[in-house]
């Protein structure tokens, strides 16, 4: 990655210091054309094209810019490395700027010709906490997307511009070629490389996109995740995702969202699983503990009945999770793990002799286990659904 950290941002866009956000986008188009590698043969094109982004990256970002301009360097700048966001599945396959950038000039998988214009569905990911997905949050998320163009809102149209039948396929959008072959003349059909099939070419196009009506963005959005919802579950955004060609429906923008692992608590469906642990005397006469629920303030009074086992579950209803877009909760199930005393007092140890003698039990045999049998480790959720079942 080209040291950026040594140039200026503003320099590299070729704006200045108080330049407003609409000039910072227009130059980043203007070089980004000039610079991208599908159009730019010079060796070094690629190393500037990487600056340029990076370049915008920061000054088209409020918060970013205003670091920038205090401390000359922003810290994870560079390589669009937004953390809540995963740019690994946008359109099946690792999609930055630069790749906007070829469908935009009319590279990559599709050619010019077979080009469409609505707009495909894009693909974003988002990692959020146990306890956000419990409760519902809002994410703020910042993706590379063909928008549609400022200038002409759309349309493709520059001033006066408008469409008309294609002069080369007469509006048929399809051109005949004859081939002349042993057998005689053959003839064939193919799109039409002018209008790309669609019969109709623009008269004085828009000059910032160059007719196409939408042009290569940075997108920043904030996605409302409702409560209760489930890991690797999918929000489908309306017409966030590639804009169409002159105003042509634009696609949707799927946000898939992915819970991290939590340490205290497991999932399965709507129920949640965790452990208390709770001293001896308590599992023998009974009592109360108090448990965090997974809501953020929520406390939980567990009442421990007596002659409660090591590895009990006791049930505690309507504490687990929200249902998804419910208003119904699902259950919180607690093993219990009892907490042996490792020292005791001599007194303390005539009172366990005694109880002993009462309960008519005699003193335990030396018991020696196969470390070759002993069972693997279990997750907390796993071994509290063992209990149950």
């Amino acid at each position: 990655m080209p040291n950026t950290q040594t140039s200026d941002y503003y320099d590299i866009l070729g704006v200045s210091h108080d330049a407003s956000d609409s000039e910072i986008k227009k130059a980043f188009y203007k070089k980004a054309r000039q610079l991208h590698p599908d159009v730019n043969k010079a060796p070094d094109a690629e190393e500037q094209f990487k600056s340029l982004n990076e370049a915008y990256e920061v000054l088209s970002d409020k918060q970013k810019r205003s670091q920038y301009d205090r401390f000359g360097k922003v810290s994870g700048a560079g390589g669009m490395g937004y953390e809540s966001v995963d740019f690994s599945d946008i359109f099946g396959g690792g999609f930055g700027m630069g790749d906007l950038f070829s469908t935009f000039f009319g590279g990559g998988a599709e050619s010019r010709a077979n080009i469409r214009k609505e707009g495909r569905d894009m693909g974003v990911g988002i990692r959020i906490s146990l306890e956000e997905a419990a409760s519902g949050t809002k994410k703020e998320i910042a993706y590379d997307r063909l928008a549609p163009c400022e200038t002409c809102h759309g349309s493709g149209l520059g001033p006066g511009g408008k469409f008309v039948d294609c002069p080369s396929c007469q509006g048929r959008g399809r051109v005949v070629t004859i081939k002349r072959t042993i057998l005689g003349d053959m003839q064939a059909q193919s799109t039409c490389p002018d209008c790309g099939g669609t019969g109709q070419i623009i008269t004085n196009a828009c000059p910032d996109c160059e007719g196409q009506g939408r042009m290569p963005d940075r997108e920043r959005l904030t996605v409302e995740i409702p409560r209760g919802i489930h890991d690797s579950q999918q929000l489908r955004l309306k017409n966030y995702g590639e804009a169409g060609m002159h105003n042509a429906p634009s696609g949707n923008l799927i946000v898939t969202v992915r819970i991290i692992e939590h340490e205290r608590f497991s999932r399965d469906g709507d129920n949640l699983f965790t452990q208390v642990t709770i001293n001896l005397v308590d599992a023998v006469l009974g009592g109360e503990v108090m448990v965090d629920g997974i809501l953020k303030g929520e406390h939980i009074k567990l009442k421990i009945p007596a002659g409660t086992q090591n590895g009990d579950v006791l049930r505690v209803k309507d504490k687990g999770m929200y249902a998804f877009r419910k208003e119904s909760r699902g259950n919180l199930y607690v093993q219990v793990n009892i907490a042996i005393p490792r020292k005791l007092t001599k007194h303390a140890q005539d009172l366990l002799s005694e109880l002993r003698e009462e309960l008519g039990q005699s003193p335990a045999k030396e018991h020696r286990v196969d470390p070759h049998k002993a069972k693997k480790k279990k997750k907390v959720g796993d071994r509290i659904k063992d209990a149950l079942s």
